[in-house]
C-alpha cells in the first residue's frame, strides 16, 4: 500500500518522480546509445541501396553488349523492307527486291457444315508449320453439348494447332487459317473419327489423307482449289541473290528483316552503321550516375559530426513541437558513418578500377582515352567529366575498343573491362556492409551493429528491472515515514486529549 503524503502533507508522488528521475539517467543514456546504433545501421544500409543503385545501372547500361555497340538501321523504303541489326552485325548496305511476299495456307469447306451435336468424341490432328516443323497427335475433346461454334473455339484455343477459324453462317463455309505463313502448311488428319467430323463441317473430300485433299493424291497443293489456297514462301533477292524464306521475318548476319510489302523490280536499300548516339547516351548516364552516388557517399562520410545534440529522451519530445525534434534530430544524426573505413576504402578501390588500364588483344585501353577523366578540383574526390567530342571521335574510330574497355573478359584485375571491376568492387563492399549493418532480411545476431542493439537491450531490461524496484523501495520508506508520522499525530492528539480533560 502507498501513502502519498495524507499525515505528512508533502507530495510524496513528486519526491519519487523526483529522485526516479535521477536514477533513470543510465537508462536515458542506454536508450541514447541504441537510438544513435540504429541510426548509424539505417546510415549505412541508406549507402548500401545507393551502392546497389550504382551495380544495376551498370549492369543494365555499359555493361550490356547491346548498349555499347549498338546498330543504327535505315530502310530506303519502311513500307517494303525494314530492319534491325544487332550488336554482332557489320556496318553494310544491302539492297533486297521483294517479289512476293510469304503468305499462309487457307482451307475452305464447300458450304455444306452439318454439324451433328449429341456425340462425345476426341478429334486428332497433325499439323505441319510453313517452315516445315511438324506437332504430332494434337487432341481436342468434343462434348455431347457443344455446338459448331464451342468446338470452332476450343480449335482456335488449342495453341499447338495454331489456326485460326471461323464459321461464315451466310455461306456456311468453314476458313481454316494457318497463322503461320510458308508453302509446307499442311493439317493431317490421324482417324477415322477425326475424318467424320471434318466431312460433318463441309470438307467432304478428305478420304483419310490431307485436309481438303479433294483430288486423293494424299497432298494438299494447287489442284485441290478451291478447298485450299496454297500457303507460299516469301521470295525476295538480296545483293543480287535470289532465295526463299518460310516467313517474313529471317535474319541473316546479325540483320533482321521484315519483308511488309512487294517491290517488284524495286529495290530498297538497307544500310546499318554504329549508333554512336545511343553509345554516348549510355556512357554519359554511367557517369552522371557514378558522379550522383559517390557525391552522395561522400557527403556522408565528411559530415561533422555533433555530439552537443545527443539523442533526444522520450520526456525531451513531449516538451518539444514536431518542427524542433525534427532540427535537433538532423542534428543529433549527423556524421554517425564519418571517414567510416569500409566505405572510404570501397571508394577508393572504384578510382583505382577506373584509372587502372585494361589490357586487351592489340595492347591497352583507359578511360582517358575516351575523354573521360577526374576534374581537376580535388574537393569533388575523383568525380568525372566527359570532352563528349574525344567520346565520340573513339567510337567513330574504334567502337569494338570501346566495348572492350567496358566489357574485357578476363581473369586478373588488368585484363578486367571497367564494369566488371565495379562491380566485382560494390559486392564487396556491399558484403561488408551487410556484416556489420545487415539488410532486412537479417535477424540482429546476423550482423555486429545487431549484436550491439540486442545487448543494449539486455541491458536496457534488466536496468528497467531495477528501476520498479528501485521505485518500491522509495514508496515503502516514504509509505513507512508517513505511517510514524501519522502514529505520532495520533499520540499528540491523544496526549492533548488528556491534557485538556483536567481543566
Amino acid at each position: 500500500m502507498r501513502i502519498g503524503g495524507l499525515a505528512s502533507g508533502m507530495d510524496i508522488d513528486q519526491l519519487v518522480s523526483d529522485l526516479m528521475r535521477t536514477e533513470r539517467l543510465p537508462l536515458d543514456k542506454l536508450n541514447q546509445q541504441k537510438q544513435l546504433l540504429e541510426w548509424q545501421r539505417d546510415d549505412y544500409r541508406e549507402m548500401n541501396t545507393l551502392l546497389k543503385e550504382l551495380d544495376t545501372f551498370i549492369f543494365e547500361g555499359i555493361d550490356r553488349e547491346g548498349n555499347l555497340l549498338s546498330k543504327t538501321t535505315v530502310s530506303s523504303d519502311d513500307s517494303v523492307v525494314t530492319a534491325i541489326a544487332d550488336s554482332s552485325a557489320s556496318d553494310i548496305s544491302t539492297e533486297i527486291e521483294v517479289l512476293n511476299l510469304a503468305k499462309p495456307a487457307t482451307w475452305i469447306s464447300d458450304g455444306t457444315a452439318n454439324f451433328m451435336a449429341g456425340t462425345n468424341r476426341t478429334i486428332s490432328l497433325s499439323v505441319t508449320n510453313g517452315d516445315g516443323t511438324v506437332s504430332n497427335n494434337i487432341t481436342v475433346d468434343i462434348s455431347d453439348t457443344d455446338t459448331l461454334d464451342n468446338v470452332i473455339k476450343k480449335l482456335n484455343d488449342t495453341k499447338e494447332l495454331d489456326l485460326n477459324i471461323f464459321h461464315d453462317s451466310e455461306t456456311n463455309k468453314i476458313v481454316i487459317t494457318s497463322n503461320e505463313p510458308g508453302a509446307q502448311s499442311q493439317i493431317m488428319i490421324d482417324d477415322a473419327e477425326t475424318e467424320a467430323f471434318f466431312q460433318e463441317i463441309g470438307f467432304t473430300a478428305v478420304a483419310g489423307a490431307e485436309l481438303g485433299d479433294t483430288d486423293g493424291n494424299g497432298v494438299i497443293d494447287g489442284s485441290d482449289s478451291p478447298i485450299k489456297t496454297s500457303g507460299e514462301d516469301a521470295a525476295f533477292v538480296i545483293n543480287g541473290l535470289s532465295t526463299t524464306r518460310s516467313s517474313n521475318d529471317f535474319n541473316i548476319n546479325g540483320v533482321a528483316y521484315t519483308l511488309k510489302g512487294e517491290s517488284p523490280g524495286t529495290t530498297v536499300s538497307i544500310s546499318t552503321s554504329t549508333d554512336t548516339d545511343k553509345i554516348v547516351d549510355t556512357v554519359v548516364q554511367f557517369v552522371a550516375k557514378y558522379n550522383e552516388i559517390i557525391d552522395t557517399i561522400n557527403g556522408k562520410l565528411s559530415e561533422s559530426r555533433n555530439r552537443d545534440y545527443p539523442p533526444l529522451t522520450s520526456e525531451q519530445r513531449q516538451e518539444l513541437s514536431e518542427t524542433e525534434i525534427e532540427l535537433w534530430d538532423a542534428q543529433a544524426k549527423s556524421g554517425l558513418i564519418r571517414n567510416d573505413s569500409m566505405l572510404s576504402s570501397g571508394l577508393n578501390q572504384l578510382r583505382i578500377d577506373l584509372y587502372s588500364p585494361v589490357s586487351v588483344d592489340n595492347g591497352s585501353i583507359m578511360l582517358n582515352d575516351l575523354g573521360i577523366n577526374t576534374t581537376k578540383d580535388y574537393l569533388e574526390n575523383g568525380k568525372l567529366e566527359i570532352d563528349e567530342f574525344k567520346l565520340r571521335e573513339k567510337i567513330a574510330e574504334d567502337p569494338e575498343a570501346v566495348y572492350e574497355l567496358f566489357n574485357a573478359e578476363g581473369s586478373s584485375h588488368e585484363s578486367k573491362g571497367l564494369a566488371t571491376r565495379l562491380r566485382d568492387t560494390l559486392s564487396t563492399t556491399m558484403e561488408q556492409i551487410v556484416e556489420k549493418a545487415g539488410n532486412p532480411l537479417k535477424t540482429d545476431e546476423q550482423f555486429s551493429i545487431g549484436k550491439n542493439l540486442v545487448s543494449i537491450d539486455k541491458q536496457i531490461d534488466s536496468f528497467e528491472d531495477r528501476l520498479i524496484q528501485i521505485e518500491d523501495r522509495y514508496w515503502r520508506q516514504f509509505t513507512a515515514m508517513e505511517q510514524a508520522i501519522q502514529r505520532a499525530n495520533e499520540q499528540s492528539a491523544y496526549l492533548l486529549e488528556q491534557f485538556g480533560g483536567g481543566y
